[in-house]
């Protein structure tokens, strides 16, 4: 299957960023290269582009996609992990840094990575299938407690302890090896009148469940606090979240770096020497208008967060 993703907030990122055509800068969830082939259009042979995926898929499908640019440095990692890439690369400062924290519709559509409730496939849910943990070992070897508290706070599914024991006592009966299955057992676990509103009852699990298994909020805060160690001043920072629990991270924060003092309110002075690191370019986030929404229902949720390095 072709690698596919749509570029959410395209040209906002893209003018967020400010791109310099002579700057280094890094995307840190290189994809289908939607974000990055518009960046590289606006450099420079001077310029460079950092393309970073735990998805062998996307990095294969990005290579081919920017196979005309030789500006490219290609790394198979986590964004968790970016100031130990830089340093690698012998890279001290950079001028912009993106990070795209959607799934891709390569990795929902894709029956066999185990994103979709909507397939049935065997349940792994792995951006990077060298991890060891996949959706197969949450599912089936979690405590009921520990099911329950990732739904209620990765999915804020207000029936996460009915649907834990609803999984817990499904498996006691055979382990639950697909989407399918487990579709189904979340299904059947919430009330028939909440079934028929609002969105798919598995989606807000299943979430979880991939936030749990690629650690993707445990990331966060350092790989902001990382990256804008090496952001050049006037250099920027643009983040797409997808998801309430993403966007609260970012937004608090990029709120801590641009005012990190811990004085009393009523101190007359700063005594703590603590700096601001960054200005947000816009005080709240930028959304998409109608008219991607309508293109692409997916971005329907995206916020994009921008902040410069003072």
């Amino acid at each position: 299957m072709e690698f596919k993703h749509v570029s959410v907030l395209l040209n906002e990122v893209i003018e967020g960023l400010n791109i310099k055509e002579d700057g280094i800068y890094v995307d840190c969830t290189l994809g289908g290269a939607g974000h990055s082939s518009e960046i590289l259009k606006l450099l420079s042979p001077k310029g460079r582009l950092i393309g970073i995926d735990q998805d062998e898929d996307a990095l294969r499908a990005a290579k081919e996609r920017l196979k005309d640019y030789n500006n490219v440095t290609y790394v198979h990692n986590n964004f968790y992990n970016i100031e130990e890439i830089l340093q690698s690369l012998n890279i001290e400062k950079v001028d912009g840094i993106l990070a795209d924290l959607g799934v891709s519709s390569y990795q929902l559509d894709e029956g066999e990575r185990g994103f979709s409730y909507m397939q049935d496939a065997p349940l792994d849910m792995r951006m990077d299938r060298r991890n060891s943990l996949s959706a197969y070992e949450v599912v089936n070897e979690y405590s009921e407690e520990d099911l329950a508290r990732i739904i209620r706070n990765y999915g804020e599914d207000n029936f996460a302890k009915r649907i834990a024991k609803f999984i817990v006592e499904n498996r006691s009966k055979k382990e639950i090896k697909t989407t399918g299955e487990l579709s189904e057992i979340i299904k059947s676990a919430i009330p028939a009148k909440f079934r028929r509103e609002g969105p798919h009852p598995a989606k807000r699990t299943f979430q979880a469940i991939r936030i749990e298994v690629n650690k993707e909020l445990e990331i966060l805060e350092k790989t902001v606090e990382d990256g804008v160690k090496y952001l050049n001043s006037g250099g920027r920072m643009a983040i797409i979240t997808f998801h309430s629990l993403e966007d609260r991270i970012i937004k608090n924060k990029y709120k801590e770096l641009q005012n990190p003092c811990t004085c009393p309110k009523d101190f007359p002075i700063c005594v703590c020497g603590k700096k601001s690191q960054i200005k947000l370019v816009s005080r709240k986030p930028i959304e998409p208008t109608k008219e991607e929404v309508e293109v692409n229902p997916r971005s329907r949720s995206a916020k994009l967060r921008v902040a410069e390095k003072l």
